[in-house]
């Protein structure tokens, strides 16, 4: 009997960053997104870095450790590595194809904040892009972003989150300052970067 006809088909959602680090924001977004999607599972895919971005303060190894402390005991959410794996600059198109050619037949989902879907339309090969997943937009409250109008166009289910006031640059100014990030990140994640002596200046 085929997937088809059989059971519905496979609900993936993805979650790409560099996740520098992991916060509590992050968290809540994944789980509301797993809830109101009927995601099957989340793949967080934490990059080398990105191509629009200067180069991560933190190593990958140790953004990829923090976000294994992050995720534990999370059944439905998953760690892929095949972009800090290949190395280098890559596309999130690239990582999409990869994905779906080795799990044919599913429902793709990708989450973005608002602020990368405004900027969605510099992306690479961004129209293909788009026709292999349904954006799945994470909405703060008051906010008024719009993407270019042909992504606009685009398939895509929002979000509703009430987003924390929580980012990575926070987080890092507040490390570098002395003060205590307890309240921003998961107990696991300020160890760890205790331990380390990450983000210090």
């Amino acid at each position: 009997m085929s997937q088809a006809e059989g059971s519905a088909a496979r609900r993936i959602g993805l979650f790409g960053g560099s996740f520098d680090p992991v916060h509590n924001a992050h968290l809540a977004l994944a789980r509301t997104a797993v809830t109101q999607l009927g995601l099957d599972e989340l793949r967080w895919v934490p990059t080398p870095h990105s191509w629009q971005k200067p180069e991560p303060p933190a190593p990958a190894a140790d953004r990829e450790a923090m976000l294994r402390l992050a995720i534990a005991g999370e059944p439905r959410f998953v760690i892929d590595r095949r972009e800090l794996a290949r190395g280098g600059p890559g596309y999130t198109l690239d990582t999409v194809r990869e994905m779906q050619a080795q799990t044919p037949g599913a429902d793709w989902f990708l989450l973005l904040g608002q602020d990368q879907l405004q900027g969605l339309h510099t992306w690479h090969a961004w129209p293909d892009l788009l026709a292999r997943v349904t954006l799945a937009v994470a909405q703060r409250p008051g906010d008024a972003i719009e993407p270019h109008p042909d992504v606009q166009r685009a398939a895509q289910r929002r979000v509703a989150l009430l987003m924390m006031a929580v980012s990575s640059t926070e987080v890092r100014r507040r490390i570098a300052a002395g003060l205590p990030i307890d309240e921003l990140v998961p107990p696991g994640v300020a160890r760890y970067i205790d331990q380390h002596h990450l983000y210090r200046r």
